[in-house]
């Protein structure tokens, strides 16, 4: 096996939340048809991802989890085998509990977490991937009353449930990948460091995403060079660059994020220094071609696999 063929290609089912790509007018219009037409939805989506040429799948947030995946299918192994017939793997699945949850340092917040982390772990393994990714807690808006300050005492009683929450999944063979989300307390470069310092290693991963971590205002190969042995998974998406220090941040700062990503080589990732550093630091795993909202997701996806294939993998050689 050559070191370029370490790496394996997948998509996050984000890419798909557009209402062009399914010719409705809104993004409820998505959530409906999917609801409406849950197998023509899923099939839709598969088959998609098998004609843009990449071989991994992550499931995200509904329409696109795991339990709409199993209620269209009937069971978990159903999925698996519509995952199987289209030479498809899943790669990985996205938990966003912990944004949701508020306070999560309560205890009961914690089971509550634990046990739908604890069933969406079981449901991985059983389709054949020991990896989830999972999005930090929001910070809060500068200048917000009252003041929440991100200090050490905080950070650690965050670092100390998801070193317990990493070792629960790996009781079940599954691994936790913080994932470099903007505007959480895993995003910026002193977060991140300050995470990765707290947390131990053999439970607690990373699932850096280039674009997130430059629209963060920080740069993502000096960062994941700082971590790189903590690296079990990378999202591979452009920015155009960091947005306002200022920037609210609520229910709608997903939406606000998307106007700054944009399609492979067009922002500000050095897509060369960071296939260097995938080679020198000998990474091998799944690289996830990730679009927030894609109008034209397989033709965006397939472009993306053309740059790295013709500029990226040679530097690899």
């Amino acid at each position: 096996m050559t070191i370029g063929e370490r790496l394996r290609f997948g998509v996050d089912l984000v890419t798909f939340f557009h209402p062009g790509f399914w010719e409705v007018g809104d993004y409820d219009g998505i959530i409906k048809y999917a609801r409406a037409e849950p197998r023509a939805f899923w099939n839709k989506i598969l088959d998609s991802v098998q004609r843009s040429g990449v071989s991994g799948v992550e499931l995200t947030f509904s329409p696109f989890n795991w339990q709409d995946a199993v209620a269209t299918y009937g069971s978990v192994d159903a999925f698996a085998g519509e995952l199987s017939r289209r030479g498809l793997t899943l790669c990985s699945g996205f938990f966003a509990e912990l944004e949701a949850a508020g306070d999560f340092t309560k205890a009961e917040a914690q089971s509550a977490i634990i046990a739908k982390a604890e069933k969406y772990a079981d449901f991985l393994k059983a389709c054949g991937s020991d990896i989830m990714v999972i999005g930090a807690p929001l910070r809060q808006t500068l200048g917000a009353q009252p003041v929440e300050f991100h200090d050490f005492d905080r950070a650690k009683a965050i670092a100390d449930f998801l070193n317990r929450l990493g070792a629960i999944l790996y009781a079940r063979g599954v691994r936790l990948a913080l994932h470099t989300e903007a505007h959480t307390i895993f995003a910026a470069a002193r977060d991140v460091d300050l995470m990765m310092m707290l947390t131990d290693p053999a439970y607690v991963h990373m699932c850096p995403d280039t674009a997130h971590i430059i629209v963060a205002g920080s740069d993502p190969v000096q960062l994941v060079d700082r971590h790189h042995e903590r690296m079990i998974i990378a999202h591979w998406k452009d920015a155009i660059g960091p947005m306002p220090i200022d920037t609210p941040i609520d229910e709608h700062i997903h939406d606000i994020h998307r106007p700054y990503f944009c399609g492979f080589a067009l922002g500000r990732v050095d897509w060369h220094a960071w296939t260097r550093l995938m080679r020198d630091r000998r990474y091998e795993g799944w690289a996830i071609l990730e679009l927030d909202a894609a109008p034209n997701p397989v033709s965006d996806i397939e472009n993306g696999l053309t740059l790295v294939r013709q500029a990226l993998l040679p530097i690899y050689r």
